[in-house]
């Protein structure tokens, strides 16, 4: 979104990449602009690129189908005790629209694709929530994993399904507990990423331009001097950093963080799986011929067991050679942890967020989500207090890393009714 710049607005002037101001307002406002910041960071010459994108758009008609894979598969445990094995985090709404992040995923992607075009791969015991959540999705795009096996596979499983019924087709990857502030924004992006994608066999990833030393995230470097439209090619993946070197990143300009989103032709995918992922590639292949038959649930379940369980960065994008990336600045918050919540809500006047019936009294910097029975805080500081029907969390925002501890304890205790 672009407007005429206010006399109180900053202007961006350290552009790196493509030497040009960017218009930013606060983070905190509601409208659908970025912050100051982060702008400097991004350096995105945002009408060049509404512009491809409204191109775009209008070419549509005219390019081959965009479809949308999206895992929701994951247990969210450090989200504990909200995060359930029957309820898990992709399914709670932490916003105040009342939608949950799985519905928020699809909502947003919908100027892009029709939702008979949307596809979402999941946990057989899920399947039941993804059909109450989402009724507008066919019951045949819902894909059950018989076993979690990580991102490559569930990917492949998406992409034999996407080639069975449409032949080759546009497919763009999103996990569905994410988060995302401006929606116009990611859709610029998006929309960049499908038109590049559709060239050659090129794999385009989402990276995120770092606003601050994140230790949490893998990043993406990419080079500069090698650019396609908006993308720029992929040099490598690196692991999540300890804190000195993610300042080093920070200070190049040259590193994004790693969103897990992508966009690809189905082709370019599984020609990717069978040069680098071959006993994979086979079984998808097996897979996608028994898709209709009588024997598609046995040989899925065959297949899909005998797996190994390797993520697709690992399997495919740090082998590949035509990776690129498309940075971009729209408010993505992966909500790894409870520590999220601050950055999705705002904080009141003592740095405190709280939901549900809470009383706080000389309590600062503290996340409190509370149900229906109240919960007074006296004097607390720097802690994280979760209550859900049956369990309440209770921990320091230092030690927020540690909640998984407290599911492996409660499996050792056969305490499953808690987990």
């Amino acid at each position: 979104m672009i407007r005429k710049r206010q006399s109180s607005e900053r202007i961006c002037t350290s552009d790196k990449i493509f030497g040009t101001p960017v218009i930013a307002t606060n983070w905190s406002s509601n409208t659908e602009f970025m912050n100051p910041d982060i702008a400097c960071m991004v350096g995105y010459r945002f009408a060049e690129i509404e512009e491809t994108a409204g191109a775009y758009q209008r070419r549509k008609a005219e390019q081959m189908k965009i479809t949308a894979l999206i895992m929701a598969g994951g247990r969210g445990e450090r989200f504990w005790p909200r995060s359930r094995k029957n309820f898990p985090k992709q399914f709670l709404s932490l916003t105040n629209d009342g939608r949950s992040m799985l519905q928020l995923t699809v909502d947003r992607i919908l100027p892009l694709t029709a939702i008979e075009d949307v596809f979402i791969v999941t946990n057989r015991d899920y399947k039941s929530l993804v059909k109450e959540q989402l009724p507008g999705i066919p019951d045949e795009n819902i894909l059950c994993e018989p076993a979690g096996r990580n991102t490559a596979p569930c990917i492949g499983l998406g992409a034999v399904h996407i080639e069975r019924r449409y032949g080759d087709a546009l497919m763009m990857v999103l996990p569905s507990d994410h988060l995302i502030k401006y929606n116009s924004m990611f859709l610029t992006v998006l929309s960049e990423a499908c038109r590049l994608a559709e060239e050659n066999t090129n794999l385009i990833t989402i990276g995120i331009t770092p606003s601050y030393p994140e230790t949490g995230y893998g990043y993406i470097k990419f080079n500069p001097e090698e650019r396609r439209g908006q993308a720029f090619s992929v040099e490598r993946f690196v692991e999540k950093p300890d804190l000195a070197v993610a300042k080093e990143y920070l200070e190049t300009e040259e590193y994004l963080w790693n969103s897990g989103m992508f966009v690809w032709k189905v082709s370019s995918i599984l020609k990717d799986m069978e040069l680098f992922m071959k006993d994979t590639w086979q079984g998808l292949l097996r897979i996608r011929d028994a898709i209709g038959t009588e024997a598609q649930e046995l040989v899925l379940e065959r297949e899909f067991q005998a797996f190994s369980s390797v993520s697709i960065d690992y399997g495919v994008m740090e082998k590949a050679e035509n990776i690129y990336t498309v940075p971009g600045t729209f408010g993505w918050d992966d909500v790894g942890s409870w520590l999220a919540i601050e950055r999705i809500r705002r904080t009141n006047e003592a740095g405190n967020v709280v939901n549900g019936n809470v009383i706080t009294i000389n309590s600062r910097n503290c996340i409190i989500e509370g149900t229906r029975k109240l919960i007074a805080a006296v004097g607390l500081e720097d802690l994280i207090v979760v209550d859900s029907d049956d369990a309440m969390l209770i921990c320091e925002k230092s030690s927020s890393g540690d909640i998984k501890k407290v599911l492996e304890n409660l499996k050792i205790c056969n305490r499953e009714e808690y987990i």
